[in-house]
């Protein structure tokens, strides 16, 4: 194998969209990896260097979550233009200008504009997986090492198939195998069934030599834990009503984009895959109500070491958020905007939802009142956000309304931001403008305990309805949240929970990259991304301070969008790939 190859296709990490990073904590397992002049000689002769191979493969993990994904503009002048929450209905794309969240809003999706990161990124990372395991009996390194880090590069290429699953339904599996450019390389998908149960065989088969969590240096490394968070999502993703008895394939793409027929025990298998994890004891939830309640919800984003997280990108000291969301007059920019959608999606503090008649939501004083993530998640008119002043930093209410008709400010509505909105959803609340000589050390949170407690309401609400164990599981999010009172009524049937799981994951998770796979997976995208989106303009003349929403754009969805297109390039190949039906 030619040395150059090797170079490129194995240890080069493809760039997140927005950083170019090391993937964890200076000095620490995944600290930043110099690739140049490495063979595969000279990787495997030395444990040091086998060591930061794998550490390689774990850079990429969060390529797929990163806000900051998707790009616009010509190749030596990118910018962001938000990632998979703009590509939702969770948000606007920071500039009207080509990218592929602007394709997904506007319906214009296709193969040839489509990004090919989660194909080419998932697919160079498996290939440094399979160069790890067929070289790793040859490494310096004692057989209790080899037998953990064999068992986190299992962990790891499940991790890139469960992404390329999500994004394409079943994709080819090349198993052990390792190409190299002299080789016609097999482009035939497995089913969709095949590469579920791929998934599962390497988290089980990783999970046998894993320690359930992991702590000192090791903590960010993948763990038992994190093998069975990863089993709960693919399943309850299988369960789902796109995948499971699927209708949008036919002939031969068929069983390429979910199971033909629906099999209810599907919804059983993932409420055990759930259970397993939060059967462990090992996790729980970020409680905190001493500084305001629901605080633990907002400060939780900001400690690198955590009880609620179980898989995630481990970073150095970081600005990474404060630079794609916080305001223009705070050093943000080029991050997703929030919808109006999402906003009114949040109930008020006593749980009920603001189009409740009895709710005592009021529209011209809308923020007031409500579930307390609506603050953290969401910067509006007049949220406090802290600034560097001589006599040093101090929370200044930040201005986006209109005065006298007037916009004003870097911040202001058609100004800084489309919609009237910026995120506060996992921003340091110490950061200050300007000044990220202490930023925060927060990581990217991949997996954490929340989404399995929902993961497991889901499944067995669907499988068994609305039960014991699935109310206290909604919740004790609500709980945490600060919602007074937290309880959900009683006596709900199955589609009435099944709405509130549906909103609890829309509130609790947003900007997790939950939102767009959610939608699709429940079939309900069409509902979701056909709709005119809106704003908020807060006008603020004399002494009269009003609210006004006004359109933002026409959303269009189509059902080929409820997958991904394979790039063209890829499909351009070979005739045994598919591509996806109606593209």
């Amino acid at each position: 194998m030619k040395k150059i190859y090797f170079k490129v296709l194995v240890f080069s990490v493809s760039g997140l969209a927005l950083y170019n990073m090391a993937s964890c904590k200076k000095d620490g397992f995944l600290g930043q990896t110099t690739t140049s002049n490495l063979t595969k000689t000279t990787v495997f002769a030395d444990s040091a260097n086998t060591v930061a191979f794998l550490s390689n493969i774990y850079s990429n993990v969060g390529f797929s979550f990163n806000p900051g994904r998707f790009l616009y503009g010509p190749l030596l002048a990118q910018t962001t233009n938000g990632g998979i929450d703009a590509a939702s209905d969770e948000a606007e794309v920071y500039t009207p200008a080509g990218s592929t969240a602007l394709a997904f809003e506007s319906g214009t999706i296709n193969a040839a504009v489509v990004t090919d990161d989660a194909y080419k990124n998932s697919y160079t990372n498996i290939r440094a997986v399979n160069q790890l395991l067929a070289n790793l009996p040859k490494s310096p390194i004692n057989a209790f090492a080899k037998a953990q880090m064999r068992a986190e590069a299992h962990f790891l290429r499940a991790w890139y198939y469960a992404i390329l699953l999500k994004h394409y339904g079943g994709v080819h599996i090349v198993k052990d195998s390792i190409y190299n450019y002299t080789q016609a390389i097999p482009a035939k998908r497995n089913t969709y069934g095949e590469t579920v149960n791929y998934i599962l065989a390497d988290c089980d088969t990783a999970a046998l030599d894993l320690p359930l969590l992991q702590s000192g240096l090791n903590y960010g490394r993948a763990s038992r834990g994190a093998c069975l968070a990863l089993k709960s999502r693919v399943l309850l993703y299988a369960a789902s009503p796109l995948f499971n008895g699927q209708s949008i394939g036919n002939g031969a793409t068929k069983e390429l984009v979910g199971y033909p027929t629906y099999d209810k025990e599907r919804w059983k298998l993932a409420e055990d895959a759930a259970l397993a994890v939060i059967s462990t004891g090992a996790y729980k939830l970020n409680i905190d109500n001493s500084t305001a309640p629901g605080f633990g919800f907002q400060h939780l984003f900001t400690l690198p070491f955590n009880t609620e997280y179980i898989f995630q990108l481990m970073r150095p000291s970081n600005a990474d958020f404060e630079g794609l969301w916080q305001p223009p007059s705070r050093t943000g920019k080029n991050g997703a905007l929030p919808l109006q959608g999402l906003v009114d999606a949040f109930p008020m503090s006593t749980g009920k939802l603001i189009t409740d008649v009895t709710s005592g939501y009021d529209p011209q004083n809308p923020y007031a009142g409500r579930d307390p993530r609506l603050d953290y998640t969401i910067i509006h008119d007049q949220t406090a956000l802290q600034i560097r002043l001589a006599s040093g930093k101090s929370p200044i209410d930040i201005f986006i309304g209109t005065y006298m008709g007037r916009t004003t400010g870097p911040d202001a509505v058609n100004v800084g931001t489309r919609t009237g909105y910026y995120t506060n959803k996992m921003l340091d609340p110490d950061a200050v403008s300007q000044d990220f000589t202490h930023p925060t050390k927060r990581c990217w949170p991949l997996m954490r305990y929340a989404e399995i407690l929902l993961n497991y309401a889901e499944a067995a609400n669907e499988y068994g309805g609305p039960n014991s164990q699935v109310y206290q599981a909604v919740e004790a999010i609500r709980q945490r949240a600060g919602l007074n009172p937290y309880q959900l009524p009683i006596g709900l049937g199955q589609d009435d929970m099944r709405k509130v799981i549906q909103n609890e994951r829309r509130i609790e998770l947003a900007f997790e990259e939950h939102r767009f796979w959610d939608v699709r997976r429940w079939k309900i995208a069409d509902q979701t991304e056909n709709v005119q989106t809106y704003g908020m303009e807060v006008d603020r003349t004399n002494t009269t301070v009003t609210y006004k929403t006004f359109p933002v754009r026409k959303r269009n969805f189509r059902t080929a969008m409820y997958l991904w297109p394979f790039p063209q390039t890829e499909v351009a190949k070979s005739p045994e790939m598919l591509q996806n039906p109606g593209y």
